[in-house]
C-alpha cells in the first residue's frame, strides 16, 4: 500500500520563526517552494506559504516594500494549529486531507519532529507515476457486469494476448448495475485486445492510444 512517506519531501527547507520574511522569500524563489515550516528546536510551530509572504510585501516599486519584508517576522505572520500527517498514513488519506481542507500542503510528523512535507505537486507527481503517465501505451476501458469475477475474466482477456497491465482503475458506469474497468496497457497498439475484449461479449467504451503504433503481440 502506498503512504505518505512514498510521496512526501524530504529534504525540507525550513526556518525559524524569527528568521525575516524577507529571507523566506529569498528561499522561496532560490529553491522554487511555496511552503515553508516555521521550526524551533526541532518542533514545528508554524507554517509560510509564498501567498503569506507576497500579502507581507507592499505592491511592487513601493519605497516600503523591502522593509515590509525586513521587519517582518516569521512568527508573526505564519500559520498555527496546523493539519499535520504521520509519514505512515496512506497516500489516499492525504489526498482527502489536501482536498477537503483546501490546503497546498501537509507537514509531515512523527515522535513530535518534522520529517517531510507532502505537498498537492507531490500528489500530482505519485499520480502521473501510478498512471504510468510518463510511459508509452494505451488506455482501454471496458464496460462489465457489476459482480464478484467480473475483474478476474477482463484480465484473463489480456493475459490470454501476452501484454501486460501497468495500472487499473474502477469507475461507475452510467448503468448502476455494471461498472467500467480502465486498464493501462503497455503496448501502443491494444487492437488485438479490443478485438478480444468485443468476440467475448465486452463493450469496449473507451480507447487511447500513441499516435504511433508499434506492432505487438497481440497481432500475432
Amino acid at each position: 500500500m502506498l503512504r505518505v512517506r512514498d510521496a512526501m519531501t524530504r529534504d525540507v527547507v525550513t526556518l525559524g520563526p524569527d528568521a525575516s520574511a524577507a529571507e523566506a522569500w529569498r528561499l522561496c524563489r532560490e529553491r522554487n517552494i511555496r511552503h515553508l515550516p516555521v521550526v524551533d528546536e526541532g518542533r514545528l510551530v508554524g507554517l509560510v506559504s509564498d501567498r503569506d509572504l507576497r500579502d507581507t510585501s507592499p505592491p511592487r516599486g513601493s519605497t516600503g516594500e523591502r522593509d515590509a519584508l525586513n521587519w517582518s517576522r516569521l512568527g508573526d505572520i505564519m500559520s498555527t494549529g496546523l493539519s499535520t500527517i504521520h509519514p505512515l498514513d496512506t497516500i489516499d488519506h492525504a489526498a482527502r486531507e489536501l482536498h477537503d481542507r483546501k490546503i497546498g500542503c501537509l507537514p509531515v510528523v512523527a515522535d513530535g519532529g518534522l520529517v517531510g512535507i507532502i505537498t498537492s505537486s507531490d500528489m500530482m507527481r505519485t499520480l502521473i507515476d501510478l498512471v504510468g503517465a510518463r510511459d508509452r501505451g494505451s488506455w482501454v476501458e471496458v464496460e462489465v457486469p457489476n459482480e464478484p469475477g467480473q475483474l478476474a475474466n477482463v484480465t484473463d482477456v489480456i493475459r490470454e494476448k501476452k501484454v501486460n497491465i501497468g495500472g487499473v482503475f474502477l469507475s461507475p458506469a452510467y448503468r448502476a448495475s455494471n461498472r467500467l474497468i480502465v486498464f493501462r496497457l503497455e503496448t501502443t497498439n491494444p487492437s488485438g485486445i479490443v478485438k478480444a475484449f468485443e468476440a467475448a461479449g465486452y463493450n469496449v467504451t473507451t480507447v487511447e492510444a500513441s499516435s504511433n503504433p508499434e506492432p505487438t503481440l497481440e497481432e500475432a
